[in-house]
């Protein structure tokens, strides 16, 4: 869906509204820098009634991508697929349908171990009381399906699609990132020592280093 915005009809390049934690908002940055698309970084406070984020889509999630009409994508999934088209440098998803959908089902599996991490941790900033155990356990059964997963398709590959470096390895790198960041007790590189490869190599990558979250 594009949404429009009049308050930026006249800048000139693409800004991104996000925060620098999110695996999401880093998979799109990543996108960018390995395409070489200049943009603006936009930071806001997802937390504050005022976030700017409110401005340009209406679920208050990030990331959000203004163009340089106005116009606006949000859903990290829905950026990066336009990103890829808007240049032929640094192309990221196949043009075979067949190993496109290969690409994208990486990038679902990965968003899928991201999505049930966040969950977790929304769950644990509500009071103790209120809490769920059963509901983290359920989520935590989905990462450590994922992971498991991840590695059973990998292999001894060393990218997840046809030796080449793509979307689906944007996507596993933020995913195993964000876990190494905020759950540290989840012990996946000893586990999965070809997920471990993975991610150090992605790790070098200067989209990699300069997208690190802190």
């Amino acid at each position: 869906m594009l949404y429009f915005h009049r308050f930026f009809l006249f800048w000139h390049i693409m800004k991104l509204i996000g925060i620098l934690t999110s695996p999401y908002v880093r998979k799109t940055r990543i996108v960018l820098n390995e395409k070489i698309i200049e943009y603006e970084f936009v930071l806001t406070d997802l937390d504050s009634p005022d976030s700017i984020i409110n401005e340009f889509n209406p679920l208050g999630k990030v990331p959000c991508l203004v163009m340089d009409d106005g116009k606006t994508l949000y859903d990290s999934r829905v950026i990066v697929a336009y990103l890829d088209t808007t240049t032929p440098v640094g192309k990221l998803l196949p043009n075979s349908n067949r190993s496109r959908a290969d690409v994208r089902c990486w990038e679902a599996l990965a968003d899928g171990i991201m999505d049930a991490a966040v969950l977790i941790r929304l769950e644990g900033k509500r009071p103790a009381a209120q809490q769920s155990q059963e509901w983290i356990d359920r989520q935590m059964k989905k990462i450590h399906s994922g992971l498991k997963a991840m590695s059973f398709h990998l292999g001894n590959r060393s990218f997840c699609h046809e030796n080449a470096f793509s979307l689906a390895d944007i996507a596993v790198g933020c995913a195993l990132g964000w876990l190494e960041f905020r759950f540290p007790g989840i012990e996946w590189r000893k586990e999965y020592e070809n997920l471990s490869q993975l991610f150090d190599r992605l790790s070098e990558r200067p989209s990699f280093r300069e997208t690190k979250p802190l």
